[in-house]
């Protein structure tokens, strides 16, 4: 199932998409009642156009945003980082989180802002010391993200709360796909067109079953929460204008275009 979150009037809605279109921008959308990750799918009958609604970020997390850095061997050698030994764990606020055609704000005290396009995962249940071999059970699905990064801002501060948890810097979509072989397809992204990063789950350094035994270790999952799990090479800057395209094999494109806040 693809799984969207959309705005039909402003009034947030949950439903099932139809479409050949990676971006969502043509095809329908049958209408659930409530949001499926807390209650069984169930249809209103209700289906309307893609081109009527607007889509939203699939998922609020509830909490949080938990992110895998450095976990391409070929990311961590373009930035001049040594492979990590266990998964480097970063957070972003739920306030960075936007939906597809949403702008990315461009802040003004940096001057180095880069894209980072990453397969994510949809948290479906609560879990804590997750063995690797039930990683399957907790997950809802899998959406596409951009990790928008402060480059400046993270090797100036020494940790990367600031250059990571701006507000817009937390891309999310055009939807959840509940039922998709991700251990080997491509993560690639455009800027205005020109391809900058094409990369391969199969070339995780930890994989995803790895990933959240580890996090799950120290922390609660919850029911929402969002996994981000590293980027391929080739991240670089975005400027006020670009547009950057972010797409995952069998998934589809998310689109955002950065801005200028008014």
């Amino acid at each position: 199932m693809r799984i969207a979150r959309f705005s039909v009037d402003d009034e947030p809605k949950y439903g099932l998409v139809e479409t050949d279109d990676p971006e969502g921008l043509v095809g329908t959308v049958a209408v659930l009642d409530s949001d499926p990750l807390y209650r069984p799918v169930q249809l209103t009958g209700e289906v309307l156009q893609l081109a009527d609604v607007r889509l939203l970020a699939p998922v609020i997390p509830r909490s949080k945003v938990v992110c895998v850095g450095r976990n391409y061997a070929d990311h961590a050698a373009e930035l001049g980082n040594d492979v990590p030994a266990e998964p480097m764990i970063f957070l972003k606020p739920n306030t960075s989180v936007i939906g597809p055609r949403d702008g990315i704000v461009y802040p003004e005290q940096t001057n180095n802002l880069h894209f980072e396009g990453e397969l994510a995962i949809v948290i479906g249940r609560i879990c804590r010391d997750l063995p690797r071999e039930r990683a399957e059970e907790v997950i809802f699905g899998y959406t596409i993200a951009n990790d928008v990064t402060a480059r400046d801002l993270q090797k100036s501060d020494g940790q990367w709360a600031r250059a990571k948890g701006y507000d817009t810097f937390c891309p999310l979509g055009p939807w959840i796909q509940t039922d998709l072989d991700v251990s080997d397809v491509r993560v690639s992204t455009e800027l205005n067109g020109e391809p900058k990063q094409d990369g391969r789950t199969s070339q995780f350094i930890f994989d995803i079953p790895e990933v959240l035994a580890y996090i799950t270790s120290f922390t609660t999952l919850l029911p929402g929460d969002v996994v981000l799990t590293g980027t391929p090479a080739g991240v670089g800057p975005m400027l006020p204008g670009d547009e950057v395209a972010v797409s995952v094999e069998g998934l589809g494109t998310l689109t955002n275009k950065v801005i200028v806040r008014d």
